[in-house]
């Protein structure tokens, strides 16, 4: 069961990177950070599909998208310098809220 969390963390790494690297890949344009987005997209999917094989897949793949949104904001904010409003920080928190429900409350994730 940790091996399973521990690919969804690796999926939701590898997804933050490549979606980090989208803007910096220029619409397909440069080289490199093409390829960073393109392998990051493989090995996340890839590991979320192994992740999968344990961790319910509605549960998996909110976590996987939730913390991913999170995280991506953050890169925007701090590494390219984009704002973020009040009502994109009440979105983002009822994003984060909604992954806590899904941990603290939810019986999703038992088997």
């Amino acid at each position: 069961m940790a091996s399973a969390y521990l690919y969804l963390l690796l999926a939701i790494f590898a997804e933050v990177t490549a979606t980090s690297a989208l803007k910096l890949a220029d619409g397909f344009t440069r080289l490199l950070p093409s390829l960073i987005v393109v392998v990051g997209y493989c090995i996340s999917f890839y590991s979320l599909s192994l992740a999968v094989r344990v961790i319910p897949l509605g549960y998996a793949y909110a976590l996987w998208c939730g913390i991913g949104i999170v995280v991506i904001v953050g890169v925007g904010y701090f590494y390219y310098r984009q704002p973020v409003d009040l009502a994109g920080m009440f979105g983002v928190g009822l994003i984060m809220s909604g992954v806590a429900v899904l941990n603290l409350f939810s019986k999703m994730a038992v088997r």
